[in-house]
């Protein structure tokens, strides 16, 4: 049998993701209801453009409910009561120093359900985030990637 991986997450990124779901399920799927009765409305639906757009959207909503169903339900949730608040773990924001660019930078790690490079969320299994898990401030961690060797140090840990 199978094993089904569990998605380390965040309370945040629960709560993130509980929110669209109740927002697909509540709204999403009552206002994609009501633009496919509008377009049976215009008559034959063969040609329909908008009937098209509207069962493609609906097919996209179910589906989008259905992975986050999946990822609700083989959720596990980082408590920060359980893990030290001097050690970097998922939930943790890290400001580091990258001794190459002479720059600071700040990463929350998170569940690879949860990356947003964007905002500055990392996965705790991306090298970076995986180097970085179990690190105390002070520390020197050196971070093997594909552009080659990365050398960082923890300036500071917040939960």
């Amino acid at each position: 049998m199978k094993e089904t991986k569990k998605n380390i997450m965040t309370y945040e990124g629960i709560k993130a993701l509980e929110d669209e779901l109740e927002d697909l399920k509540v709204n999403r799927r009552k206002e994609v209801a009501q633009k496919i009765k509008e377009a049976r409305e215009q008559g034959d639906l063969s040609e329909n453009a908008e009937y098209d757009a509207a069962k493609e959207e609906q097919r996209e909503i179910e589906l989008r409910i259905e992975e986050i169903d999946k990822i609700l339900k083989n959720a596990e949730v980082v408590d920060d009561e359980e893990t030290g608040k001097d050690v970097v773990t998922v939930g943790s924001t890290v400001t580091i120093y990258d001794e190459e660019f002479k720059e600071e930078a700040v990463y929350k790690i998170v569940g690879s359900t949860e990356v947003d490079i964007l905002n500055n969320k990392i996965s705790n299994e991306s090298p970076v985030g995986r180097a970085l898990i179990g690190a105390k401030a002070g520390q020197k961690i050196k971070v093997e990637t594909n552009a080659g060797e990365l050398k960082f140090k923890v300036l500071k840990i917040e939960k």
